[in-house]
């Protein structure tokens, strides 16, 4: 019995030595899976698509004097997810154990790229191409071939669009058409680029054999590759809906031919003549004297700064006479200023970290368009928004404190937030504007405005009692823990753009061309304008939010008046 007992006792031992090195083994081979996978997906990320984020967000910021910071949000830490399993440009808060989270969003999002992956390398690469030609034929357009790309020295010159989550080949190919360019080509099943000069180097059909992010089946380019359409058949339908924007009457420089690079002479020459031959040859401006027209950028020689009386030119108006010669009329083109559109990260970690800190609401965002396409570097955010990444704003996804950006966006104000921080440019706007962009953003995204059903709750009161109480805090705060601040009015910013450009760039210790900010300047509104100010039949603001916003101005005004900058505009003093 005894020796039938130990027999048993040495089998189980062995056994559990057994399952134990099988247990051990599986949870090896599932780690140096896992780490193949995040290896294959930070190398996708570095070559242009987005690679896995869980990063937290720290908690709340305590506010002094002013605000209680559990006031203005809603209990619990937030969790940022990569931008795939977005539904809306921002998350809501969500609850549960933060570690647990992350880490489940992060695996979940690597057996969906390693499953993707695996399906995708299984079919042959002839199918692949033959998708590529097969899928032309459900677009307009003419499938022009396979070519190489190199996202840094690009062969398509023209205007950039990014949408990683529903680019399709029709919504490049009518994004390109709009802007009066011939070509448009995809790549990384994200990324499409405009041009009027077909690529020189061809790829192997093959080679273009990622599927689009908005539509299965299709094929939009591939890694280091362009699938390109004609999209001339396009054209003439774009024509009639794109705008050719009248810019003013101008002195005309000394000498045309030295100012502007291409020319062209036409009897009977008329606008739509000149901007469609200035748009062939991807200038964004149209100048026109009598049977002349030239194309070209505004530069220091012809700014665009100091228009005349448009009766001036009158007479150049059908293009019929030149006015005397010393006026002309300029338009400007669908096509994009590209001449400061070219960006990356710093080369090497930047030495001094640098917040670009507001209010929400405050045009924090074109501050941003600004200050990229002005130092050709991208800037950071505290904050993950799939919908600004998705506009060109890469350093979306770089974590915030890489320091391989030239500044950081945030709206954060505590002591904490505030000294990690070297220096900072402060940007403030009149709170009136600043809460109801904020309150537009909340309830219709970047673009939209907010319904007369929000504007009538009770969420625009509730809303103005939390907010207007931050927007002073956040001032005050910054002005009492900030180490080095230029201090920006948003205000100031919109009226002299390009000295106040200068401001910023200048504290960003970064030293840009003439020619590169009047290519901003030509830029300015970016893709994030709200298009026009949206009328409202009604007032917003209750006698008792202004006195409550009034109170604030006036206390603002004071504290940047008492560290010995400029107060505000006059235009805040009290309605």
């Amino acid at each position: 019995m005894a020796k039938a007992f130990f027999r048993l006792q040495k089998f189980l031992r062995r056994t559990q030595f057994l399952l134990f090195f099988l247990t051990a083994a599986y949870l090896m081979a599932g780690s140096l899976l896992l780490l193949q996978r995040t290896r294959l997906v930070i190398q996708q990320g570095s070559r242009g698509t987005p690679t896995n984020q869980a990063l937290p967000v720290p908690e709340e910021m305590s506010r002094v004097g002013i605000i209680e910071p559990r006031s203005l949000q809603s209990p619990g830490p937030r969790l940022l997810v990569h931008m795939d399993a977005m539904q809306e440009p921002a998350l809501d808060q969500r609850h549960g154990p933060h570690w647990l989270m992350s880490r489940n969003s992060e695996l979940r999002q690597l057996r969906r790229r390693w499953f993707h992956r695996f399906t995708s390398d299984q079919e042959p690469l002839q199918t692949a191409g033959f998708k590529a030609m097969k899928h032309t034929a459900e677009h307009k357009g003419t499938y022009m071939g396979c070519f190489t790309h190199d996202s840094r020295e690009r062969t398509l010159k023209g205007a950039v669009f990014y949408d990683l989550r529903k680019m399709t080949v029709a919504h490049c190919q009518e994004a390109c058409a709009e802007r009066a360019y011939s070509y448009a080509g995809l790549a990384y099943g994200a990324e499409c680029y405009c041009g009027n000069t077909l690529p020189a180097a061809a790829a192997k059909p093959e080679e273009c054999n990622l599927e689009c992010k908005g539509q299965k089946g299709s094929v939009c380019g591939g890694v280091n590759r362009l699938s390109v359409y004609s999209v001339e058949e396009l054209r003439a339908a774009a024509g009639r809906r794109r705008n050719v924007i009248y810019r003013g009457c101008f002195r005309a420089p000394e000498n045309l031919t030295d100012t502007f690079p291409a020319s062209l002479i036409q009897p009977n020459l008329t606008v739509e003549m000149c901007s469609e031959f200035c748009s062939k040859k991807e200038f964004p401006l149209a100048v026109i004297r009598g049977q002349e027209c030239y194309c070209g950028y505004p530069t220091r020689r012809f700014s665009l700064r100091e228009g005349t009386d448009g009766l001036r030119c009158s007479g150049a108006h059908n293009a019929s006479s030149a006015a005397g010669g010393e006026y002309c009329l300029v338009y400007q083109t669908p096509v994009q200023d590209t001449r400061c559109t070219d960006r990356k990260f710093l080369t090497s970690k930047s030495k001094v970290f640098v917040a670009l800190s507001s209010f929400p609401g405050a045009g924090n965002t074109w501050a941003r368009h600004l200050i990229e396409h002005a130092t050709g570097y991208y800037t950071g955010s505290y904050y993950f928004d799939g919908a600004l990444y998705n506009k060109g704003f890469k350093g979306e996804k770089d974590h915030w404190r890489s320091r391989r950006t030239i500044c950081v966006k945030t709206h954060e104000s505590g002591k904490t937030e505030i000294e990690m921080f070297d220096s900072a440019i402060l940007l403030i706007r009149n709170p009136y504007k600043s809460l109801m962009a904020e309150f537009n953003r909340k309830y219709a995204g970047h673009l939209g405005y907010a319904t007369d059903h929000n504007w009538k709750s009770k969420e625009w009161p509730d809303f103005v009692n939390s907010y207007a109480s931050w927007w002073a805090s956040h001032v005050l705060e910054w002005l009492k823990y900030g180490k080095r601040l230029l201090v920006v009015h948003y205000e100031d910013l919109k009226q002299s753009l390009i000295p106040k450009l200068k401001e910023m760039v200048e504290f960003l210790n970064v030293t840009v061309t003439e020619d590169r900010l009047l290519c901003v300047e030509n830029n300015r509104d970016g893709n994030f304008k709200r298009s026009g100010a949206k009328q409202k039949n009604f007032e917003p603001f209750t006698q008792e939010m202004k006195d409550l916003i009034n109170r604030y101005i006036l206390t603002v005004d004071e504290a940047l008046r008492g560290r010995n900058f400029s107060g505000l505009p006059r235009e805040y003093v009290p309605r």
